[in-house]
C-alpha cells in the first residue's frame, strides 16, 4: 500500500514539475521526415552531414510486411522501399531545405530506380506526418519540376506516414564505416559531393 502511494505520489510530483517546465506554447526541439530515394546509403551519408540534423537513420517503408529484413525487402516483394528516417531542429534548418537536398541528390523522375539499382524498393517516396509537411513536399515536387534541373516529369511518390522499420545495424553509417568500399566511391560519393558543393552554407 505504502510503495503505492510513494508511487502515485512520485507520478504526481513528475507531471506536475514537467508541465511548469514545458509551457504549452514552447514550439517542438525537433521534426521529423521520412524520405526514400534509392539506396539509403547515399541518403544517409548526405543528411547526416546537414546542419541541424540529429540523426539519420535508415530503414524501410512503405510496406505491407511487419519487421522486414533486407533480403526480404531486396527481393521487391514486400512493397517497402528503402528510406531514411531524419531527424531535425526546424530552428536550425528548414523542412524546406532538407526538401532541396533530397530532390538534388536523387533523381526523382525515374520510376523505380536509381542509376544500376532497379526495383520498387529504389522508388522515390516522401511519406508525411502532417498536412504541413504533404504541402512542403508538393511545394519542393512543383519547385523542383519548374527548375527542370531534371528531364523528365517527377514520378516521387507522396505518402502519408504509417511506420518505419530500422534496417540492420550493419547498414547504419553505412558510408562513413566503409566509404573505400567500390559501391561507395563509385555511387555514394560522387552525390555526397554534389551535395557539400550546392549546400556549403547548410554543411555542419
Amino acid at each position: 500500500m505504502l510503495r503505492r502511494l510513494l508511487t502515485i505520489l512520485g507520478i504526481f510530483m513528475t507531471t506536475t514539475f514537467a508541465a511548469a517546465a514545458t509551457p504549452a506554447a514552447m514550439p517542438a526541439a525537433s521534426d521529423t521526415i521520412t524520405l526514400g530515394g534509392g539506396c539509403f546509403w547515399c541518403l544517409e551519408a548526405v543528411f547526416e552531414g546537414l546542419k541541424g540534423v540529429s540523426k539519420v537513420e535508415s530503414g524501410y517503408a512503405g510496406g505491407h510486411l511487419a519487421n522486414p529484413t533486407y533480403a526480404q525487402v531486396s527481393d521487391g516483394n514486400t512493397g517497402h522501399a528503402e528510406v531514411v528516417q531524419i531527424t531535425f531542429d526546424p530552428g536550425v534548418v528548414t523542412l524546406d531545405t532538407i526538401l532541396r537536398a533530397y530532390f538534388t541528390i536523387h533523381d526523382p523522375t525515374t520510376l523505380n530506380r536509381q542509376g544500376n539499382d532497379v526495383g520498387t524498393q529504389y522508388r522515390s517516396i516522401a511519406f508525411y506526418r502532417n498536412e504541413a509537411q504533404k504541402a512542403a513536399i508538393e511545394k519542393a515536387i512543383k519547385e523542383t519540376a519548374d527548375s527542370h534541373e531534371w528531364n523528365g516529369a517527377i514520378v516521387t511518390e507522396v505518402k502519408p506516414f504509417s511506420v518505419f522499420y530500422k534496417a540492420e545495424n550493419y547498414h547504419q553509417e553505412y558510408f562513413k564505416l566503409h566509404g573505400e568500399q567500390p559501391y561507395c566511391q563509385l555511387v555514394v560519393a560522387p552525390k555526397v559531393a554534389k551535395f557539400r558543393k550546392k549546400f556549403h552554407d547548410f554543411l555542419k
